[in-house]
């Protein structure tokens, strides 16, 4: 009940055709989703688990992608700390992360429960899946975690993150850490063969910064899970993946800033194991079908046949993205791979 091309890209087994998946597939741009929309709520489609696999199966039936990704968001560990959550549409936090506002958090201890709804969601979009489809969870990465609950967005810099950096070491250990290991166990639990660490906001802290205090946070969970999480972030410099190159991720994701290419190169000088995402640059999704296709093949061409690698975008599918082109990426992909 799994994907072989993702089982191949995990285990760096060589193979013709990728698997393809997109963040943020099962989301704004797509008609199946803005449909239910229509009717229910942004925290319904996320919390209540029936929506949640409606709303996960819904780029699967229409693109075939060959992985779901749960319907949810990553700010629910700060809500289970204690710190209310809306959405109007976009994130809304009842108070931000300081010095005086600490002690009002929740202690981890015992919360796993509070997302229970992310477990009973994943199960019921494994049992939605075809056997050939593939099926993982996430969860924020705590340096981006942080930045959202001292500043409700990840806006100017993070300059009220940086500078209150001296809560990050305490908020991270003694709060979401113990947090994230019982939400990832819980999504292993429901059926997700990977959990993907999004550290969506770690090219806005310093390598220096990043390497001494974060990364040894986020080995910290690779330690609890080795092989089964994978990570990603967008923006950040080589100095960033130096370091997390040497934990035991199940496999990492670059943004369209990275020439792949050079990555596969970088990866089998450092012996790095496990799949290779990326990194199509989610804008040239905006293409008219013509530049469009020659946007991709130039892309994809070089990265045909490559071990281990998970094709897709950048970063997330954005708004308003042409469904036809989303259609195409993954039909042309698969085409293409078979040609030579």
């Amino acid at each position: 009940m799994a994907s072989k091309r993702f089982e191949n890209a995990l285990h760096n087994v060589a193979q013709k055709t990728p698997p393809i998946w997109m963040m943020r597939q099962a989301g704004r741009y797509h008609d199946h989703y803005q449909n239910l929309k229509k009717s229910y709520t942004f925290l319904d489609l996320c919390k209540k688990p029936e929506l949640a696999c409606e709303t996960a199966m819904g780029p699967i039936e229409d693109f075939d992608f060959d992985i779901s990704i749960m319907f949810s968001d990553l700010l629910f560990p700060l809500e289970a700390l204690g710190m209310p959550l809306d959405y109007t549409p976009g994130p809304t936090l009842g108070w931000h992360l300081d010095e005086h506002s600490m002690k009002k958090l929740n202690s981890p201890e015992g919360l796993g429960d509070f997302f229970g709804f992310q477990h009973e969601a994943l199960k019921l979009t494994r049992k939605a899946l075809p056997d050939d489809k593939s099926l993982i969870g996430f969860v924020g990465g705590t340096w981006t975690l942080f930045g959202y609950a001292v500043e409700g967005s990840h806006k100017g810099g993070l300059k009220k993150s940086k500078a209150l950096f001296h809560l990050y070491e305490k908020f991270s250990k003694d709060y979401l850490l113990p947090l994230l290991i019982q939400n990832i166990e819980l999504q292993i639990q429901g059926g997700a063969e990977v959990v993907m660490v999004m550290d969506t906001a770690a090219g806005e802290l310093s390598s220096e910064l990043y390497n001494k205090y974060v990364a040894p946070d986020l080995k910290v969970l690779t330690d609890a899970f080795p092989g089964k999480l994978g990570f990603y972030c967008k923006g950040v410099v080589e100095n960033h993946y130096e370091l997390l190159r040497t934990y035991e991720w199940a496999g990492i994701g670059y943004d369209h800033r990275w020439s792949l290419n050079d990555v596969f190169e970088k990866h089998t000088q450092t012996k790095t194991s496990g799949f290779i995402q990326g990194n199509f640059d989610q804008c040239l999704l905006f293409s008219d079908p013509k530049n469009f296709e020659t946007r991709l093949r130039e892309w994809a061409d070089p990265l045909m046949g490559k071990t281990g690698w998970v094709s897709g975008l950048g970063h997330g599918i954005l708004p308003q993205t042409p469904q036809e082109n989303v259609r195409n990426f993954v039909k042309l992909v698969r085409e293409w791979s078979l040609e030579s």
